[in-house]
């Protein structure tokens, strides 16, 4: 299964009266954490929607591996606007889509494959009776979605969509619990310590140097969707020369083209992977997700109820 996610992080944080994205939790800020927990889940795409203070979440979550796109109207518009800003991105590229606001950080990601495992078409985590984030959204029914008039949001959007709503059970207060006001924050605090202790991987392939990693494998990804090496690196925070560099030292080890560029024409130039490109990103991805997956299960034999 394909997964992705929208995290919407555009919002002024008027009632909290600073940014909230950036607050610790821990060692780690508020966004930090919500995108761990995502990838810790297995989701593949993230996409952090920004608007106020822009410059200044994506610099802060540049090595995160994630996509960032902007709401540059901001201030002029509500949440809806941009989810559907981070949607429609994600509408041909995913089997399932999870969509939360970024101030409900601690969501675990066990809640998470309990709603990608899930048959539903709509799905929601009940805590207790209470409903929470993050929402599981099939991606069929995203166009949908981005045709609505917005009146309620994204609430009203969805239910309008004639499709029933599931919830699925889950022990995890952290659905509930956001960082909307101070006095809200200073409950997450309080509520991180319960979080679980979980292992983390990640996978580079080495020949003289490292060449391959997560963060290569997407800036691959972002060239043959935009046909851009330069937008690539805009939606990663890295800069173009930075960009090529990774570009030609990944070639360099490995002695064989991955980029395909054409020059000029009407639409300008182009960039794309060659077919060795495009399977070197499937392969990798294989082997991290079945790495993840025995991590999981070393995990549970070495530190079952050690924590």
């Amino acid at each position: 299964m394909n997964a992705g996610a929208v995290v919407v992080a555009a919002g002024m944080s008027s009632r909290m009266g600073d940014f909230k994205p950036m607050l610790n939790i821990g060692s780690i800020s508020i966004a930090q954490r919500v995108v761990s927990t995502l990838q810790q889940a297995g989701v593949s795409r993230i996409v952090v929607v920004t608007g106020y203070q822009a410059d200044v979440l994506e610099r802060h979550l540049a090595k995160a591996g994630v996509v960032f796109l902007r709401n540059e109207d901001y201030e002029k518009t509500q949440m809806f606007d941009s989810a559907k800003i981070g949607l429609d991105y994600l509408k041909d590229k995913c089997d399932k889509i999870l969509f939360t606001p970024v101030d409900i950080p601690l969501f675990t990601a066990q809640t998470v494959l309990r709603l990608l495992r899930s048959e539903a078409r709509l799905a929601i985590p009940e805590f207790e009776g209470q409903p929470g984030h993050p929402l599981l959204i099939g991606a069929e029914l995203i166009e949908s979605i981005l045709d609505d008039s917005g009146e309620g949001g994204l609430q009203g959007a969805i239910g309008r969509l004639k499709v029933s709503m599931v919830p699925v059970p889950v022990n995890d207060p952290g659905t509930i619990h956001d960082a909307d006001t101070p006095e809200e924050y200073e409950k997450l605090l309080q509520f991180h310590n319960q979080q679980l202790v979980r292992p983390v991987v990640s996978l580079s392939l080495v020949k003289e140097i490292p060449f391959l990693d997560e963060k290569m494998v997407m800036l691959l990804q972002l060239v043959e969707e935009t046909g851009s090496v330069r937008t690539a690196c805009k939606r990663m925070q890295i800069s173009y020369s930075t960009g090529w560099n990774m570009l030609r030292d990944l070639e360099s080890q490995l002695s064989k083209p991955l980029i395909v560029r054409s020059q000029g024409g009407a639409k300008g130039g182009e960039s794309r992977l060659t077919p060795e490109g495009k399977k070197l990103v499937s392969q990798y991805q294989k082997f991290l997700a079945e790495l993840k997956d025995y991590t999981k299960f070393l995990y549970n034999k070495y530190f079952d109820g050690v924590f």
